[in-house]
């Protein structure tokens, strides 16, 4: 294989996803700075459409097994190749082990998809990079012990709240084929991982930021006043952990003197019940379901919208938002914000000041969603202190920076 190729694999679950911009974002900053780098994908694409960023990556994307059954001439082939290599023995030891602990077919398609990647990767790669710390961390570590070869993660949410505490373990310790690194987008989850790992510095809190190049310049609005209609709006996946259901049941409370319309923006499997439950409670026809919208689309309902609500919870399998990027991109909006204290939200929101951090209860959530359409000079303050704050504090530059350090250092051999 030839030696131009990059010295750098980054490993996604799927790509490219819409729910994901703060991925593609990053990436995007990252060639900026001078790395290349190829894409490995676990699963091909699902969404329509695609986000602006997505056509900026020069990257090439190159797409593993979805399912090993489907192609099943590369796997076994790739299975072979993998065989020769020095490291295949300890990778298949360390699989088997895990695989005793999770007999899945997920753990099974892991090890596959491991193979695959280790066998097909150019043989210039120095490093790989995933993005998610579970699954996608999975496929790389084996796959990097394969080649002997050192690896990194970027953890988010879901696949750190979710992923047992001995996979965790492992794949922050040196003993256990470790990775050289991990950034994580929240203080909240660095502090977890952070504890679990053989060396604390082996973690880094690595704000994902907002790149506000991206974005117009917030609006001069023109602030609503206390009797007019409220016009409420929020982006976000339709499951459990988002807390729609909440929300929902929120807005039944409202007094029916108050006038409000909600738009809301995402897909999601829970589209059908949450739509149902807002027939039967006789407000469906105040709710717009856009269903998944690009980047112009959303930036333009927030410039159109009095409020954005973000009713996060955690979920009953202890999967939770960490900071989500939509609230960031409310407050570039100039946008008053609702949400709640769960994970790292108040990392970025202090509530009182840069928006309302409420209880996820209906009841909690109606009662913040008068206070702020009953004062509207109070929501105009603290849209205004959020704006000022996302600018101070969480561009995305110094992250970049850093995460840039820690790769060049692994390729590095450091």
């Amino acid at each position: 294989m030839s030696n131009t190729s990059p010295p750098l694999a980054v490993l996604v679950k799927g790509w490219p996803r819409l729910s994901e911009t703060f991925i593609a974002q990053e990436l995007v900053a990252l060639e900026a700075a001078g790395h290349s780098f190829e894409i490995w994908s676990l699963r091909h694409p699902t969404d329509v459409k695609r986000h602006p960023l997505h056509d900026q990556l020069q990257a090439q994307v190159n797409y593993l097994p979805e399912y090993l059954y489907q192609e099943p001439d590369r796997v076994w082939r790739a299975r072979n190749v993998a065989q020769t290599l020095p490291g295949y023995a300890e990778a298949y030891r360390i699989w088997r082990t895990d695989l005793k602990r999770d007999p899945s077919h997920n753990r099974i398609r892991r090890f596959g998809q491991a193979c695959v990647l280790a066998a097909e990767m150019p043989d210039a790669v120095l490093g790989m990079y995933a993005h998610f710390l579970h699954t996608p961390s999975s496929v790389a570590r084996y796959a990097a012990i394969i080649r002997g070869l050192p690896w990194s993660f970027s953890a988010h949410a879901k696949d750190i709240w979710t992923s047992p505490d001995w996979e965790i373990s492992e794949k922050l310790s040196s003993a256990h084929h470790g990775a050289a690194f991990g950034a994580t987008c929240t203080g909240f989850g660095a502090k977890h991982l952070q504890e679990m790992s053989d060396d604390p510095t082996r973690v880094d809190l690595i704000y994902h930021g907002l790149d506000l190049g991206r974005f117009p310049a917030a609006p001069d609005r023109v602030w609503r006043k206390a009797g007019d209609p409220l016009h409420l709006m929020s982006v976000g996946r339709l499951v459990e952990k988002k807390g729609f259901d909440n929300l929902i049941a929120a807005l039944a409370l409202l007094p029916e003197g108050l006038d409000w319309h909600w738009t809301h923006i995402g897909g999601g499997d829970l589209k059908a019940p949450l739509e149902d439950m807002a027939i039967k409670a006789g407000i469906n026809h105040r709710i717009n379901w856009r269903g998944a919208c690009d980047q112009p689309e959303v930036i333009a309902a927030m410039r159109a919208a009095d409020l954005f609500v973000l009713p996060s919870r955690i979920a009953s399998d202890g999967d939770r938002d960490g900071l989500p990027n939509v609230l960031m991109e409310a407050a570039s909006q100039r946008l008053p914000i609702l949400s709640t204290a769960v994970s790292a939200i108040p990392e970025f929101i202090t509530t009182g000041s840069h928006g309302l951090l409420a209880d996820d209860a209906p009841e909690c959530l109606a009662e913040a969603m008068l206070k702020i359409a009953r004062h509207p000079d109070q929501a105009a303050e603290m849209a205004e202190a959020a704006l000022s704050r996302l600018k101070c504090e969480f561009g995305m530059s110094p992250g970049i920076t850093r995460l840039s350090q820690r790769l060049t250092a692994m390729l590095a051999g450091q």
